[in-house]
């Protein structure tokens, strides 16, 4: 069993690596990726802690932050979340975890948005044509983790990416994987995440369809001959997480914990992650944290939230979390979940 936990050790730093390998020129490659809905932060919970949450990660909405955190629940779980976004989007998130007890526990997640219809505009008519058109995202995935030991936790997710814009589409396939160690030192834990490795996605279809005329200095030849545009095909928002969390009260009526997380993506600078939550009772929470530190330029900053949690019968409970955070400029962002533990 130690072997193995070493050998999934040496691949989550082998894959780290690989992706700080990327960045050796120390350039930023912002808006150099596909999918960007992926790194919209899912669970008011993680949000309202600065999404520091790695090392923290115990519920349901553990699937978007770091999946071994569904084995370490205890119940079965599932959390709607609602994300009222910038400039008035919107997502959806929908997770759902199952303790199959030594067999681990398995997951599904559904993220989701629609940014409504747009009008078609030309040059020739810039107030619309008349037709209308779409934009969606959406992200499907299935999930297994479980406790190797009682102080070690892996899980992994793959999971399946599409877009599309009018009658244009792409897919793409990634997987997240995730550990959890609970060290030697009371209170410590180490969380490490690698979301969205997979392949590179490529919008094709009807829009990209063309009529050309290979000689227009020549009358007579058949000038509307059927081409296609080719687009591009981009990698996905690769990142790499180092979390630390450390339960500084844990008593029958006081929790108190903290966490700090690394983040590395694929395309944009490192940057760091803090946040804290306190728990009275098990029924009343209160979070915050702050986003984006040390990362030059970025309108993301503070974020508070809070939280209750009611027992209805034995086992099962209600919960509903809020978090609100600041993007500088850009306004701010309101994010509500709610759950059931049964």
């Amino acid at each position: 069993m130690n072997r193995m936990i070493i050998n999934i050790l040496l691949v989550f730093i082998f894959t780290a690596f690989s992706i700080n390998a990327q960045d050796v020129d120390n350039v930023s490659k912002r808006g150099t990726t596909a999918a960007q809905f992926l790194k919209v932060s899912q669970g008011a919970r993680a949000t309202a802690m600065g999404s520091a949450f790695v090392a923290v990660s115990d519920d349901a909405s553990s699937m978007f932050w770091n999946v071994a955190g569904i084995a370490r629940q205890k119940n079965n779980s599932v959390v709607f979340d609602h994300t009222q976004w910038i400039a008035d989007l919107g997502y959806n998130f929908i997770a759902g975890s199952f303790n199959l007890g030594d067999f681990g526990t398995i997951g599904m997640s559904f993220t989701g948005s629609n940014y409504g219809e747009m009008k078609v505009t030309t040059i020739d008519e810039p107030n619309g044509t008349g037709a209308v058109f779409g934009v969606n995202d959406a992200s499907f995935s299935l999930a297994w983790a479980i406790n190797l030991t009682q102080e070690f936790s892996i899980g992994l997710s793959p999971k399946v990416i599409s877009q599309s814009i009018w009658n244009t589409s792409g897919t793409s396939f990634a997987m997240d994987m995730g550990i959890l160690y609970d060290t030697p030192l009371d209170g410590l834990t180490i969380g490490m995440s690698i979301t969205n490795l997979g392949t590179k996605l490529q919008l094709t279809g009807t829009s990209n369809v063309v009529l050309i005329d290979q000689d227009s200095e020549t009358t007579g030849n058949n000038d509307r001959i059927p081409g296609e545009y080719s687009t591009g095909a981009w990698s996905l928002p690769l990142t790499y997480v180092l979390g630390l969390s450390y339960s500084v009260v844990n008593t029958g009526m006081h929790k108190f914990i903290v966490d700090v997380d690394a983040r590395h993506p694929n395309d944009n600078y490192e940057s760091v992650n803090v946040g804290g939550e306190y728990v009275f009772n098990d029924v009343i929470a209160l979070r915050g944290g702050y986003k984006s530190l040390f990362l030059d330029d970025s309108q993301e900053s503070f974020a508070l939230g809070a939280g209750f949690k009611q027992k209805i019968l034995g086992n099962v409970a209600f919960y509903i979390d809020y978090a609100y955070q600041d993007f500088g400029i850009l306004a701010s962002v309101h994010k509500i979940s709610v759950g059931i533990e049964f």
